[in-house]
């Protein structure tokens, strides 16, 4: 190669991987701002049904209000975690209630996928498919799996935005009351705003069985505003992440024995007749991993 050639190649390099470098760096700032206090919204309206029976009912709309302390708990080269509690009750007296968590991982190729059912499919993706993207994957309250998926941070015209589209369990507001659809399709939407962020849905009601095409009972809507306010009012969450951080850290480290199985993982619903969380939030017996993982791996077909 002519020393002219090798020069402009060099450059080339140099500039693409700069580029690069600042563009994840923006994407990690993006996730980050989802971090600290927030007056919550939650709304959900089901807009479209094609169920044939004439008697379907939809889903009644529902809006709730919260504050939510959202925890920075890991922020690594390649991986962000968020940690959501949610802080009710009487300012002066609040109670803390352990919520979703988030983790971020830049170029992940390994996922656990929903397919129904309490199981989760395990896949790889080849590098070049998730280049530049990040996975989200979230979390339930025990820190068992819920969905993940990947997609590409995108920094236009003012806009700060991360799509994909996931299936993923019935939402806990729902799956005490329906019977009818199994998965739930979720068209994921994260959005920083001026004034903190917003998590738009388009989802998809979704019955699946071995065997058959998947059938979409209904459609929904979903638009949760994340307001933020003074990290002040979510103080008593804060405090409490304090004091139980360790607890839940062994949690953690269990289920990443779990997942590093990379295999398909099937899950009980309940064990001795309680879910895991009911288990895992009894601070009292569970508290340590001789406790703590027994009882997951319980859970775990």
């Amino acid at each position: 190669m002519k020393p002219l050639a090798l020069l402009i190649l060099i450059c080339f390099t140099t500039t693409t991987t700069v580029k690069a470098q600042n563009k994840k760096k923006q994407d990690a700032a993006a996730i980050k701002n989802m971090c600290g206090c927030f007056e919550v919204t939650f709304n959900f309206a089901e807009t479209f049904n094609y169920s044939e029976d004439s008697l379907y009912k939809p889903s009644q709309t529902k809006v709730d209000k919260g504050l939510e302390w959202a925890q920075l708990v890991e922020d690594d080269k390649n991986k962000i975690s968020i940690q959501h509690l949610l802080q009710v009750g009487p300012a002066n007296n609040p109670y803390i209630v352990k919520h979703w968590r988030q983790d971020w991982l830049f170029e992940n190729t390994e996922f656990y996928m929903f397919n129904g059912d309490n199981t989760w499919n395990f896949i790889t993706k080849p590098k070049a498919e998730v280049k530049g993207q990040w996975t989200q994957k979230v979390y339930q309250v025990d820190d068992s799996p819920r969905y993940e998926g990947s997609g590409t941070w995108v920094h236009v015209d003012g806009k700060n935005y991360w799509e994909n589209t996931t299936d993923a369990p019935l939402p806990r507001r729902e799956y005490t009351k329906r019977s009818d659809y199994n998965v739930t399709t979720r068209g994921n939407r994260h959005e920083i705003t001026r004034t903190g962020w917003v998590h738009d849905q388009d989802n998809s009601k979704v019955i699946r069985e071995a065997g058959k095409a998947d059938v979409i009972l209904a459609k929904e809507k979903g638009y949760n505003t994340y307001v933020k306010v003074a990290d002040s009012k979510c103080k008593a969450a804060a405090d409490w992440w304090t004091e139980n951080q360790d607890k839940w850290a062994l949690v953690r480290n269990k289920w990443d024995a779990v997942y590093n199985r990379n295999t398909n993982l099937s899950l009980e619903e309940k064990v001795d007749n309680k879910p895991l969380y009911k288990f895992l939030f009894d601070d009292e017996n569970y508290s340590t991993s001789e406790k703590i993982n027994p009882v997951i791996e319980s859970f775990v077909k």
